[in-house]
């Protein structure tokens, strides 16, 4: 996703017509995103700046103006857990990480919460990728209501305006497993690629940007024979589920998940030019709220006893559906998957989500990460992060029998 920076000038003007949300940042924080350059985007601002804007996107109407997601007014208990013991130095990975939070469940249990840059429980902090994930599961809750027939619906079925293009024989499912076969260019660090291009794309009136923007990429392979990664398809799928459900994408996560999960704060979705949800990136909430979701999804999208999308869905969902080309890892639902049957939701400049359904485990974190989108090095430091939780988990498991029996 692109946003278009602000100059100093702007936001001057901004200050002064005492703007919502300004002056709950603090003054650091002003005077850092006063700096963001007006010939360059999110993906090329510096660190700090970066530390700032990405805990303020939706207080800066300048920026990127935002639909908010309510919460309901009971908060899902995440009751404390002992503390869980690692084979490292937390702090540590917390510095190398560039770590803004970082919650682990276990059992529904807070085992361990940590904060970074400044940060803490009662901001939000925006998400970049972990929204497909999001959006994957509101395509669920559609299904279950009826408002979507299926998943081998083709995409036209619901997006008239993509008729005769190259999606023309494209589900609904190739969409959330990215391999719908038509041409997109997701390098973040090419400036004539489509991901650096269409949100700039000037639309026909009365069409969606993304969308006359998408009608017009070429077929590269047929549906359903090759993975290829493209936000810009999962934006799409943000459209299909609102069309279908005749909902704003910020109020259907409301009333499915943010309000029955029990989510503890409003959350925001940043919005498009025309006025719909980014729906690939960009919903900012609590790090506690994070890890709710993954909690509600890893109960099997439950909130109580209510399913709130169709039975098997999540197993579905959050399995191996694409070949990656990367041993032990997958592509399910807007989901990476893993061998051992864990899977996560994953945001450039280290946002995630990690899920063990085998140890009841969830693991949310934000981060800005200091070699930029994909810090490889930080990736691989996160992976491990994962597997060191996994062990600690695996550990007291198998003292727990010797510790019951000297009893």
């Amino acid at each position: 996703m692109k946003i278009r920076n602000i100059a100093l000038g702007v936001l001057a003007a901004l200050v002064v017509a005492g703007a919502a949300g300004w002056f709950s940042l603090d003054k650091e924080t002003r005077g850092l995103l006063a700096t963001l350059p007006t010939n360059r985007d999110l993906l090329f601002w510096n660190q700090p700046q970066r530390d700032a804007a990405f805990r303020a996107l939706d207080r800066l109407p300048v920026l990127a103006k935002a639909r908010a997601v309510p919460a309901g007014g009971s908060p899902a208990p995440l009751p404390p857990g002992p503390p869980l013991k690692l084979p490292l130095d937390t702090d540590a990975y917390m510095a190398g990480q560039r770590g803004a939070a970082l919650v682990v469940l276990h059992d529904g249990k807070l085992r361990l919460e940590r904060y970074g840059l400044g940060f803490d429980a009662s901001g939000r902090w925006t998400s970049f990728s972990v929204a497909k994930s999001v959006t994957s599961t509101l395509v669920g809750a559609a299904i279950r209501e009826g408002f979507i027939r299926g998943m081998d619906d083709k995409v036209t079925d619901y997006i008239p305006q993509m008729k005769g293009s190259a999606y023309d024989e494209v589900s609904i499912r190739q969409l959330l497993t990215m391999t719908s076969g038509v041409r997109w260019n997701e390098d973040y660090a090419d400036p004539n690629s489509d991901v650096a291009r269409f949100n700039n794309h000037k639309p026909e009136p009365g069409v969606d940007a993304l969308v006359s923007y998408l009608r017009g990429l070429p077929r590269a392979a047929p549906p359903g024979t090759r993975w290829n990664y493209s936000t810009g398809e999962t934006n799409l799928v943000g459209i299909l589920v609102s069309q279908a459900t005749k909902k704003p994408l910020a109020a259907y996560l409301s009333e499915k998940i943010w309000i029955p999960a029990g989510m503890e704060q409003q959350a925001t979705w940043i919005l498009s030019k025309t006025g719909q949800e980014i729906s690939g990136c960009c919903l900012q909430a609590a790090a506690r709220d994070f890890a709710r979701f993954g909690q509600f999804i890893l109960n099997g999208g439950k909130a109580g006893a209510q399913g709130l999308v169709p039975d098997g869905w999540l197993a579905e969902a959050t399995a191996t559906q694409a070949d990656i080309g990367q041993p032990g890892r997958g592509y399910g639902y807007f989901w990476w998957t893993y061998a051992d049957g864990s899977y996560a939701a994953r945001g450039i400049f280290g946002q995630g989500i990690f899920i063990d359904p085998k140890r009841r485990l969830v693991i949310a974190s934000n981060a800005n990460w200091a070699g930029g989108a994909r810090d490889r090095t930080a990736s691989a430091a996160r992976e491990a992060f994962y597997r060191a939780v996994q062990k600690a988990i695996d550990d007291e498991g198998a003292a727990a029998p010797a510790s019951t029996a000297s009893r």
